[in-house]
């Protein structure tokens, strides 16, 4: 089943990114790269075995991150896809204060709910500092690689290459930086390489699942800017 579980959990994800910007344009994209990004780091917590391998959840509401990036990239520029990795790392970051502070509180001894939550979200300032580095600086450079891809093949029917060419490096470079940071040391190097090749291996199907979002998201914004002409005529 969880294999079953992982391509509907890929398909709502990217479902969920178009059905945002279909409703509330890029606004409805940049909230989406808040709800994600926060999802994304209480989901990672758990653990399962995909395809015989052993991952960590939250790879595919991460991923449809860098889907909102590009579709902000792709339809209002690279300025705009920018500013929502920024947002997404500041969402990061305030749920990371907050989540710390509620576990300061003496829970009451009516309290059910205490250690369920220090479980959820007692991170370690290692991993926090691995996930906060590894989302700002791949997201950053998906960002900036889709735009030089973009320069170089400005042509809609390339559509394909930058998205999955500016996601597959970034993520390349998340799955590197995440895994370094939060197990060099813990790990012996040949288990730690294994990590980032799974993960990354599970990262490549999902880009390449985004695509047709992509060109979907494309076509959404053409209707928009044609309909805009319209109203304006």
């Amino acid at each position: 089943m969880n294999e079953l579980l992982f391509f509907i959990a890929v398909f709502l994800n990217f479902v969920g990114v178009i059905i945002a910007y279909k409703l509330f344009n890029k606004t409805g994209i940049y909230a989406w790269i808040a709800l994600a990004t926060v999802i994304a780091n209480i989901e990672v917590i758990k653990c399962v075995d995909i395809f015989g391998l052993a991952l960590t959840l939250g790879n595919v509401t991460y991923g449809s991150i860098f889907l909102a990036t590009d579709i902000l990239n792709e339809n209002y520029g690279q300025k705009y896809a920018q500013k929502g990795v920024f947002l997404g790392f500041f969402s990061l970051v305030i749920f990371t204060v907050f989540t710390q502070v509620d576990l300061l509180y003496t829970p009451s001894i009516n309290d059910f709910a205490h250690n369920s939550m220090k479980t959820l979200f007692s991170l370690t300032p290692r991993i926090c500092c691995a996930s906060m580095s590894a989302y700002l600086i791949s997201n950053s450079l998906d960002v900036i690689l889709y735009k030089k891809i973009k320069d170089f093949f400005p042509s809609d029917k390339f559509l394909w290459f930058r998205n999955n060419g500016a996601t597959m490096i970034s993520q390349l470079a998340d799955t590197v930086l995440f895994t370094l940071i939060a197990f060099f040391g813990v790990f012996s190097l040949k288990t730690v390489f294994e990590l980032c090749i799974t993960t990354y291996i599970l990262k490549l199907i999902i880009a390449l699942c985004d695509t047709p979002f992509l060109y979907l998201a494309k076509f959404i914004n053409s209707k928009k800017n044609a309909q805009s002409v319209n109203e304006n005529n």
